[in-house]
């Protein structure tokens, strides 16, 4: 290894080195608490967005809801607990515990058709 290169290698690590002295002098002086706090510091702000990140996808697991729109039978998601309209026919539909229901004004009655084949009207 040549002078030169040691000198490069030296550049290098000048940064990183000067870091350490600073940390050992403020540490040799009795304020260990300061390098403590930078560290701590340092830590939360690693460790937040990791932490932030598995959070939300825990969030999104338990309230995502795939199902069924009521009225055309088309499959898309929502979030649990609100309101959507149904992307294929319109329908207003709110999302509660894992469905989707129709929402409908007080009074209103569900029929459901049932087809009746001619030839048994005529027998």
């Amino acid at each position: 290894m040549s002078f030169k290169n040691f000198q490069l290698s030296l550049y290098q690590l000048r940064p990183w080195l000067t870091l350490v002295v600073i940390a050992w002098l403020l540490g040799s002086l009795g304020l260990g608490w300061l390098v403590n706090s930078l560290l701590i510091i340092v830590g939360l702000l690693l460790l937040t967005p990791i932490l932030a990140f598995f959070g939300f996808r825990w969030w999104l697991q338990r309230n995502l809801v795939t199902d069924r729109c009521p009225v055309c039978r088309y499959e898309f998601t929502g979030l649990n607990q609100t309101q959507l309209q149904c992307p294929n026919c319109g329908e207003l539909l709110s999302v509660q515990q894992g469905h989707f229901q129709r929402i409908t004004p007080d009074g209103t009655i569900e029929v459901t058709a049932v087809e009746v084949p001619a030839q048994s009207l005529e027998d």
